[in-house]
């Protein structure tokens, strides 16, 4: 695809929301070029939130944006959706603080994409290819990004539970890949956690139909496991998620060790600091004046301070 896409028609999901606990009634709508993906608080007159690095401002148990005091949570989901599908610019209207759970997974957003269909734009797209491994390690935990031909995913976890244990996903993402081996897997969580979680403000929404719970032995949830390792693949669907906010497709390989959002936030952050790890492609603007505003534009997305 060598031009940017958006959504044919608006199309909209409604549940609750995994922390809030909150109903609310999520709609993707069209968006011209160079938008990007931009939340839209319908509860509050239409407020605007960029999801870019520079607005993230919670990254525990889900990734936060926030701009001017108005936060939209838990937005991994859906802009994982939304980059795996291979739209590139979205209108995200929202009417409460919280992105709807749905069922733990992004294939509900993916069906709904489907159903609103994709509009090629007449801009050229653009590519943040990269040409330098970067790396950020907290403790056991890695993530790392390095040039290649493609978007390459290899995920890492390693959990001390019978039903989970080390296990180890590898993908190349493409809009095909995203929706058949990683949209469909869902979050998960451990019952021993939840009340902790909750005195805290956290997964008020969860319930054994929205996430894969597990108590010390077993899973509790009554769906069977989509896949044998929908654990690791869930952690790719993260990761796909918080790397949408570059804003642009992503040519490189990740690899990941037991990350999380706020390795992720991280390594975005770096990445975009070091200006000479990573360049923008497209037919149209390599070596214009265009590319060389385009790359300027999207330095600036990098999180401060």
């Amino acid at each position: 695809m060598t031009h940017q896409t958006t959504l044919r028609q608006a199309v909209s999901v409604r549940g609750i929301g995994l922390h809030t606990g909150q109903e609310v009634e999520l709609t993707l709508c069209p968006a011209p070029p160079d938008t990007g993906y931009v939340f839209r608080r319908a509860d509050l007159n239409g407020f605007e939130v960029a999801a870019t690095p520079r607005h993230v401002t919670h990254v525990s148990y889900a990734t936060t944006l926030m701009r001017a005091g108005v936060m939209v949570s838990t937005v991994e989901h859906v802009l994982s959706a939304l980059y795996g599908y291979g739209i590139d610019n979205a209108i995200l209207d929202v009417t409460n603080c919280e992105v709807p759970i749905l069922d733990g997974s992004a294939r509900p957003f993916v069906e709904a994409i489907a159903k609103a269909g994709t509009l090629a734009l007449a801009a050229p797209r653009q590519v943040l290819r990269i040409e330098r491994r970067i790396e950020v390690i907290e403790g056991n935990r890695r993530l790392s990004i390095e040039p290649d031909d493609g978007f390459f995913i290899e995920s890492v976890i390693d959990f001390n539970h019978p039903c989970i244990g080390r296990q180890t996903f590898a993908c190349e993402v493409t809009p095909e890949t995203y929706r058949r081996e990683i949209a469909p897997a869902r979050t998960f969580g451990f019952l021993a956690e939840a009340e902790t979680l909750r005195k805290h403000g956290l997964v008020r929404g969860a319930t054994l139909e929205n996430a894969i719970v597990l108590d010390a032995k077993r899973i509790l949830s009554p769906e069977p496991l989509r896949f044998p390792d929908e654990f690791a693949r869930h952690k790719a669907l993260d990761i796909v998620g918080d790397f949408a906010l570059l804003g642009l497709p992503l040519q490189g390989r990740i690899r990941a060790e037991r990350s999380g959002h706020g390795l992720h936030s991280a390594l975005i952050g770096r990445l975009l600091r070091e200006a000479n790890a990573w360049t923008i492609t497209g037919d149209a603007l390599t070596g214009s004046a265009a590319a060389r505003a385009a790359t300027k534009a999207v330095a600036a997305l990098a999180v401060h301070g």
